[in-house]
């Protein structure tokens, strides 16, 4: 198996952008931080902020993951992280195909987003993970990568 990744066309962007969107709300209802409303105004105003001119937004590297010439998911990438000093870039989305799940895709596009930082000169990435994503949590550990914040909600 070998995974690459490309830069998406016009066409591919806005269907990822939808579905982007679609499934950031889903994930923050689930959590149980917000409502639905809140959650889809908070992903409109995120995207609006964060990629404003589309896939030419400054700074934001979009990638198709793709296995032996066949779509498999979606990476990006910013080459700045809003929350951090210079040098320590932000994976915003990572997407592998819910049926193609547990095939190694997820591990591989991680190591080539590292691999994209370095060519970027970056020094390290930081993410978000949804505490109910037990699965992208135990991915990322066994990445190497470390929680350096936990949040917490209690519904009154």
């Amino acid at each position: 198996m070998t995974v690459t990744l490309r830069h998406p066309n016009a066409e591919e962007y806005a269907q990822w952008s939808a579905a982007q969107l679609e499934a950031y709300v889903d994930e923050l209802v689930a959590s149980g931080s917000m409502s639905r409303e809140a959650a889809e105004e908070k992903g409109r105003r995120d995207a609006a902020e964060l990629l404003p001119e589309g896939l030419a937004s400054p700074g934001q590297l979009i990638f198709r993951m793709e296995a032996d010439g066949q779509s498999v998911g979606w990476l990006w990438l910013a080459l700045r992280n809003p929350r951090a000093e210079a040098g320590v870039g932000f994976v915003y989305d990572i997407a592998v195909d819910e049926a193609l799940r547990g095939r190694g895709y997820g591990r591989a596009a991680m190591r080539l987003a590292e691999d994209e930082a370095r060519r970027n000169g970056l020094h390290a990435i930081a993410l978000n993970v949804f505490g109910h994503n037990a699965i992208a949590r135990a991915l990322y550990a066994s990445l190497g990568y470390r929680e350096t914040s936990v949040q917490m909600r209690k519904e009154l």
